[in-house]
């Protein structure tokens, strides 16, 4: 098969699809992998490294997109990038078309075929491909929202972790899945005190168990949500319903009941959002501020620790890849729950339910995938 990898165009996007390693072993398989120049350069992989794992570089993404059958991104597919999408494309990358419903129609014209990571979901329930991400995501909410507590960023002044004689910084973190239990581990470990809100009572146990004194337990209703938001230096929103639009948990009466100064960031935006005043942001403009508190939205946390995030989303998505190239997509598909989970499009063909409801698109009839 033909795998293309182009450079990602979402604006401060440093991380790749494929690394060297990744290219020398589809070459061995027998495969050729077609890399757009520069791809790599975000976390400083040059051409000549992709060249020497058997690469063959080429100066556009017209290039990649001629030559290529199985596309490899990491983020959704930019404008300047869906005219070059034609229907012998696999396109594999996390797509999030929940939450846009004008992107989700572009693509759908294409006739091309998505498979989106975040979609994928094995037998377990866990979600292989997005759960690093999101580990990463919330690390760095955490660390974000320290940051614009700060008064040189617009924040009230508050330092997370207190001193003697001034108490400790108030987090909470709604959602406590991977990204918002990664929040909450660097949040206590700048020492603030979080409050942790769910919907699941074993989760909060669990949490409970772990963090001890340094963490308050709730359960997810308006009252205990509105309650730690208005009394919180930092809300940390996290939901995450797998393929759907997040719910929108926290309202604009609770922003506007918050302390001027504050800080919230919403990792769910990209499906939405669970904030009600937040809208998709990106690193160059990163936050803004409605009733005096600061948002910070960025729809691609990850992409400016595009080394770290690179592989740790290549080491759990190359074996997929493999196997699609190893396959076909066809073939791969019926023989992989976890890659039907994935995909979102087939051949120009809405077919994820839950996309399709929250969109309010029609849903095909799922294929048998009889053709590779």
């Amino acid at each position: 098969m033909k795998v293309g990898v182009p450079r990602e165009t979402k604006q401060s996007e440093h991380r790749v699809a494929l690394v060297p390693d990744g290219v020398r072993q589809l070459v061995d398989d027998g495969h050729q992998v077609i890399v757009e120049t520069h791809a790599g350069i975000g976390i400083a992989i040059t051409d000549q490294e992709y060249e020497a794992a058997g690469a063959v570089i080429v100066d556009s993404p017209q290039g990649v997109f001629d030559g290529a059958e199985l596309i490899l991104k990491v983020k959704e597919p930019q404008e300047d990038e869906i005219a070059l999408h034609q229907p012998h494309h696999t396109i594999f990358g996390f797509l999030h078309l929940a939450a846009d419903k004008a992107l989700t129609e572009q693509l759908l014209a294409t006739g091309a075929t998505y498979i989106a990571m975040e979609t994928m979901q094995d037998d377990g329930g866990l979600l292989p491909l997005l759960t690093p991400m999101s580990v990463v995501a919330g690390r760095m909410a955490a660390q974000v929202g320290a940051q614009y507590l700060q008064q040189d960023h617009g924040g009230k002044g508050v330092l997370l972790g207190g001193v003697s004689g001034a108490p400790s910084g108030r987090v909470t973190v709604i959602g406590c899945g991977a990204a918002g239990t990664n929040a909450i581990e660097v949040a206590i470990g700048l020492g603030a005190h979080v409050t942790a809100i769910d919907v699941s009572a074993p989760r909060l146990e669990e949490l409970a168990e772990r963090f001890g004194e340094c963490i308050t337990v709730l359960q997810s209703t308006p009252d205990n949500i509105l309650k730690a938001v208005v009394s919180s230096d930092v809300v940390i929103g996290t939901v995450l319903v797998p393929g759907s639009r997040a719910p929108v948990l926290v309202t604009r009466s609770m922003i506007a009941q918050m302390e001027p100064g504050s800080v919230v960031i919403d990792i769910a935006v990209d499906q939405g959002g669970c904030i009600e005043t937040c809208h998709p942001t990106s690193h160059a403009e990163p936050s803004y501020v409605v009733d005096g508190v600061i948002h910070y939205c960025v729809s691609n946390i990850p992409g400016v620790v595009a080394r770290t995030a690179t592989y740790a989303l290549t080491n759990v998505s190359f074996d997929y890849v493999r196997t699609i190239a190893r396959l076909g997509v066809g073939e791969s598909l019926r023989q992989h729950s976890i890659l039907q989970k994935g995909l979102n499009i087939y051949k120009g063909n809405l077919v994820h339910q839950v996309i399709a409801r929250d969109l309010k698109l029609t849903l095909e009839d799922f294929p048998h995938f009889s053709e590779s």
